[in-house]
């Protein structure tokens, strides 16, 4: 009887042990590992006394950009921060002023441009040829969104969701481009908004794919979880997104940015935490949430 209720313990004790699962899709895209190497190849070798700095922070993670300090690419906030060396373009892009302007002043430059960031001003440069005024699907301020109204006409506008849109006074022949970050919610709503007042409506839907599937892995798994974790920048809009999807699905979410803000109690009657991470969080950041995890629940 006494063996009995001690196996009947030790089922319960380890009954109450979480499991943790990791998303499908998290974690850092194409663009931002792409960036993260071509900074880390324009680094200065040891005892080279180039100057090598970003322009703005390369992505939107604090830990990275620390990361990269140590190992001497520095943070400009504008130009005259970089007064000689190397300039790395940020993932988010800039105004095709500020390239011209790093030239000029015989700066090297490195332009870590996300590819698919780009392909959002070429679109926005194609429908200013057409004949469209151009509407930017995005965060006002947001440093891709700069970047890409460079590239968008003088007449260019930012809406944040469709209450913006159904403020801004619209005819004639409108070209709505994204923020690669969106969600495909926000723009339908957007569409939906201007459809009805414009004589021709044209949408060139740049959100990215990698965008699309961390939003739809981390719904999936915030479904099935009792606590969610999720791993970025709380400056990075798309790691914002992640946190809100899984907040929408899973009462107790919580959004760090490195694995020691994490508290034990967030998982004192969790069985099955999840774990997700912005486009702009490196793989050993997530692996560092996940041993951290297993620490606490011991």
């Amino acid at each position: 009887m006494g063996e009995e209720v001690m196996n009947t313990a030790a089922t319960a004790a380890e009954e109450v042990v979480p499991t943790i699962e990791i998303a499908a899709h998290a974690g850092t895209c194409y663009g931002v590992q792409r960036a993260l190497d071509m900074a880390l190849a324009a680094a200065p070798q040891a005892g080279e006394s180039t100057q090598v700095h970003t322009l703005g922070p390369l992505i939107h993670n604090p830990i990275v950009v620390r990361e990269l300090a140590e190992a001497g690419v520095g943070l400009a906030d504008t130009l005259d921060d970089a007064a000689s060396g190397t300039v790395v373009i940020r993932a988010h892009g800039v105004v095709p002023q500020v390239i011209e302007a790093a030239r000029e002043r015989g700066l090297t430059v490195v332009d870590a441009t996300c590819p698919y960031v780009k392909k959002v001003h070429v679109a926005a440069e194609r429908l200013v040829r057409e004949g469209y005024r151009v509407i930017v699907v995005g965060e006002p301020g947001h440093p891709e969104v700069e970047g890409i109204l460079g590239h968008a006409g003088d007449d260019a506008q930012v809406v944040s969701c469709a209450a913006d849109a159904d403020a801004l006074p619209l005819k004639g022949k409108v070209g709505l481009v994204v923020q690669t970050t969106q969600t495909a919610q926000n723009l339908a709503e957007v569409v939906a908004s201007i459809t009805p007042r414009v004589q021709e409506l044209r949408v060139i839907n740049t959100i990215c794919a990698a965008t699309s599937e961390r939003q739809q892995a981390a719904a999936a798994l915030a479904n099935r979880c009792d606590c969610m974790v999720v791993v970025g920048g709380k400056n990075s809009g798309n790691t914002r997104r992640l946190a809100q999807i899984c907040a929408d699905v899973c009462e107790h979410t919580h959004h760090i940015e490195g694995a020691s803000e994490l508290e034990a109690a967030w998982f004192a009657n969790a069985r099955h935490i999840g774990i997700t991470a912005g486009a702009s969080t490196p793989q050993e950041h997530i692996e560092r949430a996940v041993e951290r995890i297993k620490e606490l629940c011991r």
